[in-house]
């Protein structure tokens, strides 16, 4: 893939990213904390808001081991379910990283 390629496809993803932590946000979001979510099931459990995601990241993560694996297989996958997949794995990180920085009180920069 040629450079422009890529980036074209980076945008895109950034894009439908975007698109979807926003129609997410009503959804997860209380109390204008859009990581409340995270925060209460790590409560519930007893563990950190950001071991609680990763808790729910990892079906997203063995749904893109299982992507990979068809892939391998040479299985007719369909690129909407793609995107799905690597949308949702790109989108936990992105949350993890909103974690962090707000435990550490970083400035995102840009």
């Amino acid at each position: 893939m040629d450079t422009e390629k890529f980036m074209k496809l980076v945008e895109a993803r950034f894009k439908h990213s975007r698109a979807v932590l926003s129609r997410k946000n009503e959804e997860y979001t209380r109390g204008g904390d859009k990581l409340h979510n995270f925060k209460r099931a790590g409560a519930m459990q007893g563990i950190s808001a950001e071991k609680a995601l990763i808790g729910m990241a990892s079906k997203h993560i063995v749904s893109v081991f299982d992507l990979a694996d068809d892939v391998e297989r040479l299985d007719t996958i369909e690129p909407e379910y793609v995107e799905e997949k690597i949308g949702d794995a790109i989108n936990y990180l992105l949350l993890l990283e909103a974690l962090i920085c707000e435990r550490y009180g970083w400035e995102v920069s840009e």
